[in-house]
């Protein structure tokens, strides 16, 4: 299939949301916790999808793994109907330095053909709010059928009818390393569906933008399953879209023939901001890598009636409500000397938020700032929680379903509203953690870690 289509046509009609920029300011250097198990190392072709091998790139250059598909691994997909999985993340730098959608690239090679694209939560344009349905549709410039995996139905998944005529299906999207993202649930879902349909998966792998060494936080636990967390992985689990479909498919049970193909270049040790690659906004709240830090933590408030910086410049790296003495919340966070982090007092205003908490507001609270490798966002996030809660009294609210499936567990907060330390809280986290990081290690693509 051939077409005059321009490549940077995606984005002359979809606008990227925030500016492009490189993630490695700032926190970012805290992506790189210490935090490792022995044995972080390439996979070379364990169960779950062996990885295709990939040209080295040069020193401190990343090639996307669309690169790497069409330079190096074209026969995967030359002949056969493709679907495409992906949104506006799916993005790579074309041989003119010029940023080019994985739409535009496979539309326009004469030697593949393009049938359906597929889109997930927030949209194929990453323009929806958390949670807003999004109905299918038609791409504009290529004129394939958009079909969205976050309609009005639960079933999230692609139906018979949506794979009809397709012969192998891609992903390509930057997740942001956290359990609760659900960019990697779609993609799960998506393989589940391929595997029933008799369709080969293609995973286009990319970073974790907060690195591949630290595994943190709660694992889930199976009876809390849901759209926000399938599988029992940690809060922050280290690992690449590639790598997670390579664990379910040999762990999970999810049954489709998979190949992953690496982001060429990256070492689990290395900061975005060093990759070379785009950073674009992968959701409305998710501006930078330093939102995607403190994510693995402060997602938590999102199941309570406190703020987590929806609507202003900073989601997720600060938490708050107007009731809120944020000196003194600050100030007692600190005291407990938690690694790798310092708390500030900081007041905002949400403006038109998502989640529609304090629209218009003055709310006051804390900033979350990682100061080195050693902070663990997942423990701060604890900490903050079970100092607010004392400080809100009777104004205090779980939103529990929503808590509950986020935190993969009801014990964490059955634990705080006993009465329980931040640090006897997360105790019980320690050997699910220990456990999953040895249940990761065959299924681990990329060196790095120290």
């Amino acid at each position: 299939m051939t077409s005059a289509i321009r490549p940077q046509s995606f984005f002359t009609l979809f606008p990227l949301l925030g500016a492009l920029a490189c993630g490695g300011s700032g926190d970012a250097s805290a992506a790189r916790a210490p935090d490792t198990e022995a044995g972080d190392s390439p996979a070379g072709g364990a169960a779950g999808g062996g990885p295709v091998p990939a040209q080295s790139s040069s020193a401190g250059a990343v090639r996307a793994a669309i690169d790497v598909l069409l330079s190096d691994s074209l026969h995967l997909v030359r002949g056969r109907r493709l679907g495409v999985l992906t949104n506006h993340t799916g993005i790579s730098h074309a041989t003119d330095g010029e940023l080019v959608h994985i739409v535009d690239r496979l539309f326009a090679h004469p030697e593949i053909e393009l049938v359906a694209i597929f889109g997930p939560e927030h949209g194929y344009r990453g323009e929806a709010e958390a949670g807003e349905h999004v109905a299918d549709g038609q791409d504009p410039v290529t004129g394939l059928p958009v079909h969205s995996l976050y309609g009005s139905s639960d079933e999230r998944k692609p139906t018979p009818d949506m794979l009809k005529g397709i012969d192998l299906m891609l992903f390509d999207m930057q997740d942001v390393g956290a359990r609760y993202y659900t960019y990697v649930s779609s993609m799960a879902l998506a393989m589940e569906a391929a595997g029933e349909a008799g369709i080969p998966f293609v995973v286009l792998d990319r970073p974790n933008p907060i690195g591949g060494v630290a595994v943190q936080g709660s694992v889930l636990d199976p009876e809390f399953a849901t759209f926000v967390g399938l599988f029992p992985v940690p809060m922050r689990h280290g690992m690449t879209p590639g790598e997670l479909a390579r664990l379910m498919v040999g762990e999970f049970g999810v049954d489709v023939s998979l190949t992953v193909i690496p982001a060429d270049g990256w070492r689990r040790d290395m900061p975005f901001g060093e990759t070379g690659l785009p950073w674009v906004a992968p959701s409305p709240n998710m501006p930078d890598t330093v939102s995607a830090l403190h994510y693995p933590g402060t997602c938590l408030f999102e199941g309570t009636n406190l703020s987590v910086g929806r609507g202003t410049n900073r989601p997720f790296q600060q938490v708050g409500a107007p009731w809120i003495d944020g000196v003194a919340l600050a100030g007692g966070l600190n005291a407990l000397g938690l690694p790798g982090v310092r708390f500030e007092a900081v007041s905002f205003t949400p403006d038109r938020p998502g989640d529609g908490k304090f629209p218009g507001a003055a709310v006051h609270g804390v900033r979350f700032v990682a100061l080195d490798d050693s902070y663990d966002p997942t423990h701060a996030a604890v900490a903050a929680l079970a100092a607010a809660r004392l400080m809100s009294g009777e104004r205090w609210e779980w939103r529990v379903s929503h808590f509950d499936r986020l935190a993969g567990t009801d014990e964490l907060r059955q634990s705080l509203d006993a009465g329980w330390t931040w640090d006897r809280a997360v105790a019980p986290w320690t050997e699910p953690l220990q456990a999953f990081r040895a249940l990761r290690t065959p299924y681990l693509i990329y060196p790095g870690g120290s």
